[in-house]
């Protein structure tokens, strides 16, 4: 009995050998072989670009943080230099108050120092008028006696 369910399973191959049956069946074996082992590749290579994903989110996360930083950077910029435009004009009005002083100074002390030139000039002249007075009168003198 053995023999004759091995002889009709030899025979049942055979034919499903010659009518294609098996070959159909191991090329579709095969395909699923391939579907397989591409969606394993493809779940790999999902897998692989998690952290690339992560990085990245993690990335675009900081520059947000950075933009929003710079934006309340410049907020408390804008909000001090408000703060402080009276302090600065106040300053602004000191110095000009300050510069005109100087200037004012400048001025007295080059009028200052120009009469004092005019004074000397005027001394030398008097000093050489009193010379030339007095030698004339030695002149004088001396063509008299």
């Amino acid at each position: 009995m053995d023999k004759l369910l091995e002889f009709g399973r030899r025979a049942m191959f055979y034919v499903r050998v010659l009518s294609g049956y098996e070959e159909r069946r191991i090329r579709s074996y095969r395909l699923q072989l391939q579907q397989r082992l591409q969606q394993a590749q493809e779940r790999k290579a999902a897998l692989k670009k998690v952290p690339e994903q992560i990085i990245l989110s993690e990335v675009r996360r900081m520059v947000e943080d950075m933009q929003s930083l710079n934006k309340k950077l410049e907020e408390t910029e804008a909000a001090i230099e408000e703060y402080f435009k009276p302090i600065d004009k106040e300053a602004e009005y000191i110095m000009k108050m300050q510069l005109e002083g100087e200037e004012k100074t400048m001025r007295e002390m080059m009028k200052a120092m120009q009469t004092q030139a005019l004074l000397e000039k005027d001394l030398q002249n008097s000093k050489t008028d009193q010379q030339i007075q007095e030698s004339t009168t030695a002149d004088k003198h001396a063509q008299v006696g």
